[in-house]
């Protein structure tokens, strides 16, 4: 027969050391671990790590127009009209521009969309992502 340490405590097998544990911590206000038949039970608390952050990149070129540019940033980075020709211009003035910054799958996915994009349309626009 299997024993689990819950049988363990139910049947009383274990109702010594933890009798122990008990009577260390609450009668005299004291931890005693020295003794050997002590149990000491400590509970981690998980913590979540923030996901790393990627910038996703538009570069420059000199061949793909700057409404498709303007366009690619109004579908697939949800900016406004304005917002995305300030983009655009941004990139063609200093050769690159930040679209937006995601946790790693999703600025996977936009650089992919937005490469594959590009090339269903014959542009050469380059799209690339960076860790933040």
């Amino acid at each position: 027969m299997r024993r689990t340490f819950s049988s363990l405590l139910l049947n009383g097998a274990m109702r010594g050391p933890l009798m122990r544990l008990r009577m260390s911590n609450g009668e005299n206000g004291q931890d005693d671990t020295s003794d050997p038949g002590t149990l000491v039970i400590t509970r981690t608390k998980p913590r979540a790590k923030k996901p790393n952050m990627y910038r996703v990149l538009l570069l420059n070129d000199d061949y793909t127009p700057m409404e498709f540019v303007v366009h690619v940033l109004e579908r697939f980075f949800q900016k406004s009209r304005e917002e995305a020709t300030r983009v655009m211009l941004h990139v063609h003035h200093h050769g690159v521009g930040e679209c937006g910054i995601y946790t790693y799958e999703v600025a996977e996915t936009k650089v992919t969309q937005v490469m594959d994009f590009a090339r269903k349309h014959q542009h050469p626009l380059q799209c690339v992502m960076e860790k933040k």
